[in-house]
């Protein structure tokens, strides 16, 4: 079998920046086995599934080891396959998900991103995620899909070089670390994700649905502009809006091709 591929970088104007995500184009799912099988090939953080419904689409997305509820920078990348390569000039598309129907809307700049927010609560601070991370964290947060670590300064957090295998062993399958931002950002953050086969994502929407929640209730409103400072970099703009966050950003397409299964 055969099917439609791309390649796009997400969260950036710039290509070889932000976050790359493969596109695969279906007819229909194939089975499980198979979709992990591509993505392990393509080897990239995430690689989004995209069948078809109706005027819209189904979207699944996977790592190279395993399948995940939700990811921003493959749904922006599909959100551009979508309104520039399938039905240039289209305005919104709604994908169906495991994490719900998510809009997604272009704008002048780029597109974004409609995901349900993911609030964290408050916790002392386990030993073992300041062994993990190698600092302690002035404040931690949990929630069912990561921890969410804050530090004290930025640059604090660009030294940061996680034990990976510390990482992994937590029992969330992922750790966000953030801090006030300077200059145009108000926050930066990292984000590792070693158990998923991600070991530092170089920009995650997923992330922010949590991030943007946090800094609303430490700063007081509703908008900010993001950095998430991994090698790569990348820069986006959050608005919470109710139990709802928006993410927007651009992508810039760098493959286009077909591939064999």
């Amino acid at each position: 079998m055969q099917a439609r591929i791309f390649q796009l970088d997400s969260f950036t104007t710039q290509r070889f920046l932000g976050n790359p995500a493969a596109v695969v184009l279906l007819d229909a799912f194939p089975p499980e086995a198979v979709m992990r099988a591509i993505a392990a090939e393509n080897n990239l953080a995430e690689t989004a599934f995209l069948v078809p419904d109706g005027t819209d689409f189904r979207l699944r997305w996977f790592t190279p080891v395993v399948e995940v509820p939700l990811c921003g920078h493959a749904t922006l990348a599909s959100a551009a396959v979508v309104m520039e390569r399938l039905e240039p000039g289209r305005g919104r598309v709604v994908f169906q998900s495991a994490s719900g129907a998510l809009p997604v809307t272009r704008t002048r700049e780029g597109y974004c991103l409609n995901f349900p927010a993911r609030p964290s609560q408050p916790i002392a601070t386990p030993e073992a995620l300041s062994a993990a991370l190698g600092a302690v964290p002035c404040e931690v947060l949990v929630n069912p899909f990561n921890y969410l670590a804050v530090l004290e300064d930025e640059a604090l957090l660009r030294a940061l070089a996680p034990d990976m295998a510390r990482v992994a062993a937590l029992d969330r399958p992922g750790l966000i670390v953030t801090t006030r931002g300077s200059g145009d950002h108000d926050f930066v953050s990292r984000y590792f994700a070693p158990a998923k086969g991600v070991p530092e994502d170089p920009v995650t929407g997923g992330a922010h649905c949590s991030l943007a929640p946090y800094w609303a209730q430490r700063l007081g409103r509703q908008v900010f502009r993001a950095y998430q400072a991994s090698p790569r970099g990348g820069e986006l703009v959050c608005r919470v809006a109710g139990d709802r966050v928006e993410l927007e950003g651009s992508c810039v397409f760098y493959l286009e091709g077909m591939i064999a299964f």
